[in-house]
């Protein structure tokens, strides 16, 4: 059997942790930032872990399953 591509879009998104959790960055954070308060970017800034439910579907993509 050949081996699995890796979806490539998907690596450029995602990550996954030590421990198996799937970690993507939020969107919006490009351009038109004057209307957002400070507080706003500051919690898009930061990474977020995907949901369990999601979770299976990601990690075939990135070949891990």
């Amino acid at each position: 059997m050949p081996k699995m591509k890796t979806n490539k879009s998907a690596s450029k998104r995602f990550r996954v942790t030590r421990k198996g959790k799937v970690m993507y960055v939020h969107s919006g954070l490009r351009h038109n930032l004057e209307h957002m308060s400070a507080k706003q970017k500051r919690a898009i800034k930061r990474p977020a872990s995907l949901a369990e439910v999601d979770r299976p579907e990601i990690l075939r993509l990135l070949g891990r399953r």
